[in-house]
């Protein structure tokens, strides 16, 4: 499922021949679209999922209509909102703010009601607009530190808990062909967010870009390179836990999806940690990605969709935990759904839940591909030795004047 900016959030729905057949007898038929997942099953899971609630609400059927082209879903998706056969509900790779201030977006708060406290807070936090819920997240995609226990203790390190030993132990942890920490081909990766976070920097607060405020700790970039501590350019990227596996790597940033296969592979010689605090005033952080589904403002069933989103997301448990685990390896949105999910219960998939609920971050809804590209640029230059403070305000310079045109 989605690694949100990474492996892609957007595929093509279009009113395809996979569609379901609306139900017998109803008032009301639903148009949902999903992107095209690839794991298998997830198709007949959805549908399966829409039948159960017509079946509960024989007033009211599900057309669900799957997607194909993984590049185009969102541009699909974005044009059928402004026309007459958009959907009723949708799912978003990238939840992005300005559709809530265009109003394309219903409210949700309603759908929530009193099961919001339980849902993971990162997550509200990423959905809410203005005040006001415009999203569901149906899965979380945690990305965490990986570590191997056994390269760990014949180099006499521990799990970095701070930046200063995370850098120290990927220098400890290299020897020969065998690097210490593997963040991304390009020695980037999620890396420069995660070093803002966790020195307490956001990306964007109250209206401004502020991740210049975060020029000490993006500035570590250049340490790390310098070290010639990271593994640069594997056969596969920072979201294939390949480079893990096959020992080329001490430690790598990676995400739980991967975890099925790395405990294949090495048993439990490994562990998973957030990514560690800055230093004593940071805080440890976790990247969460993942899915979520919105309600088309214009919608002509918008309490019928409310109904739906509320049966499937907040009260079906026993759904959730199928959607999260059954096809690929996830994390449900609510805390207490999560907790009771036997795959998620022990090891490292255990630690990994805790690591979202209590340290998980999602990007900014307002954070756009424009935004990233000019941040990432920034962080690699910084990383070959350009003026950190400098480098950063360039870039958020153009940042803001984004998000200026964004907020009107």
């Amino acid at each position: 499922m989605s690694v949100l900016f990474v492996a892609g959030s957007a595929v093509a729905c279009s009113s395809n021949p996979q569609a379901t057949a609306s139900a017998k007898g109803a008032k009301v038929t639903l148009t949902q679209w999903y992107h095209q997942y690839g794991e298998e099953g997830t198709q007949a899971a959805v549908k399966r999922y829409a039948k159960e609630f017509t079946k509960a609400n024989p007033d009211i059927a599900i057309n669900v209509v799957w997607g194909a082209d993984t590049s185009q879903y969102e541009t699909k998706l974005n044009a059928a909102l402004l026309g007459a056969d958009a959907p009723d509900i949708f799912e978003l790779g990238d939840f992005r703010a300005e559709m809530a201030r265009k109003g394309q977006l219903e409210p949700l708060d309603d759908v929530y009601g009193s099961a919001k406290d339980g849902f993971n807070k990162a997550d509200i936090d990423y959905l809410t607009v203005d005040g006001k819920l415009y999203g569901m997240k149906t899965i979380d995609d945690i990305m965490m530190l990986f570590y191997r226990k056994s390269m760990l203790t014949k180099a006499g390190v521990t799990p970095p808990t701070t930046f200063a030993e995370l850098t120290a132990a990927a220098k400890k942890l290299t020897d020969g062909d065998i690097k210490g920490l593997f963040i991304g081909n390009d020695g980037i990766g999620d890396s420069p967010y995660l070093l803002a976070w966790s020195q307490g920097v956001d990306m964007i607060k109250d209206g401004k870009v502020v991740y210049a405020d975060a020029a000490k700790s993006i500035g570590g970039l250049h340490d790390l390179h310098s070290d010639k501590s990271i593994l640069l350019g594997f056969t596969t990227d920072w979201y294939d836990a390949g480079a893990f596996t096959q020992g080329a790597t001490a430690m790598q940033w990676c995400g739980l999806w991967a975890l099925p296969t790395v405990e294949k592979a090495l048993g439990d010689d490994f562990g998973v940690v957030p990514w560690p605090a800055y230093d004593a005033s940071g805080k440890p952080v976790a990247r969460l990605g993942g899915w979520s589904q919105a309600i088309n403002s214009k919608s002509k069933h918008v309490a019928e969709a409310k109904k739906y989103l509320q049966w499937l997301w907040v009260e079906q448990s026993a759904i959730q935990m199928d959607w999260a685990v059954k096809y690929g390896f996830h994390v449900p949105p609510q805390n207490a759904v999560a907790a009771k999910t036997p795959a998620l219960s022990k090891g490292a998939a255990k630690d990994t839940v805790t690591i979202g609920t209590k340290y998980g971050i999602s990007f900014p809804a307002e954070w756009t591909q424009a935004m990233q590209a000019e941040f990432i640029a920034a962080a690699a230059d910084i990383a070959q030795g350009d003026d950190p403070a400098k480098t950063l305000k360039k870039a958020q310079s153009k940042a803001q004047s984004d998000l200026d045109k964004q907020m009107g």
